[in-house]
C-alpha cells in the first residue's frame, strides 16, 4: 500500500523516513522519533562548540595581528604621559604593545567624551541660537559666528554625566 519515493538519498515512506543505503549493506532497523530528537539534539550541541570555537579561534587571532600592529603605531597620548599615570595608579608592565593599548583605549574615551560635548554644544545652540541672532544687527562677524561651535564647560559636564562621571561645581561655596 505504501509507496516509497526516493529524494536526495532518503527513501520516503508512509510509515516514516528510512536513509537510502547502497545495495551491499543491510538497511538497518529506522530510528524512532526520541532516538533522532536526541541525535539532532546532540548535532546541533556539537555544531554550536564548533562555531563558538571557531569564533574564539578567530577572535585570539585577530587580537594577536592587533597586538602585532601596536608595535608601530605611535598613539597620540606619549608613552611617557601613559607611564606616568600607569606609575600612578600602581600599574607595572614592561609590554609597550600593552601600555600603547591603554593609551589607545584613553584616546577613543577622550575623543567620544569631545564627540558627545561636540553635539550638546551644536544642540544648544541650534535651540538657543535661532532667539538670540534674531536680536543681534548682521554684521561680518555675525556670519562667521554661525559656523563656529564653542564648546563650554556646561556642554562638558553634560557629556561626562553620560558616562558617570561629575564635573559639575558645587551650588555654593564655604
Amino acid at each position: 500500500m505504501s509507496t516509497p519515493q526516493q529524494s536526495q538519498g532518503f527513501t520516503y515512506s508512509t510509515t516514516g523516513y528510512v536513509p537510502s543505503t547502497p545495495s551491499d549493506q543491510p538497511v538497518a532497523a529506522a530510528a524512532t522519533p526520541a532516538q533522532q530528537t536526541t541525535q539532532s539534539a546532540a548535532s546541533a550541541s556539537s555544531q554550536t562548540q564548533t562555531r563558538q570555537a571557531a569564533e574564539e579561534a578567530r577572535k585570539d587571532r585577530t587580537l594577536a595581528e592587533f597586538m602585532l600592529m601596536l608595535d608601530d603605531y605611535e598613539p597620540l597620548i606619549p608613552n611617557e604621559v601613559t607611564d606616568y599615570y600607569l606609575q600612578r595608579v600602581g600599574f607595572e608592565c614592561e609590554d609597550v604593545r600593552l601600555k600603547r593599548l591603554l593609551a589607545l583605549a584613553a584616546q577613543k574615551f577622550v575623543s567620544d567624551i569631545a564627540a558627545d560635548a561636540y553635539q550638546h554644544a551644536r544642540i544648544r545652540t541650534n535651540a538657543a541660537g535661532g532667539r538670540a541672532r534674531v536680536n543681534q544687527p548682521f554684521s561680518g562677524a555675525g556670519v562667521k559666528d554661525k559656523t563656529r561651535t564653542t564648546l563650554t564647560m556646561e556642554d562638558l559636564s553634560a557629556a561626562l554625566a553620560e558616562y558617570g562621571i561629575n564635573s559639575r561645581k558645587p551650588e555654593y561655596y564655604m
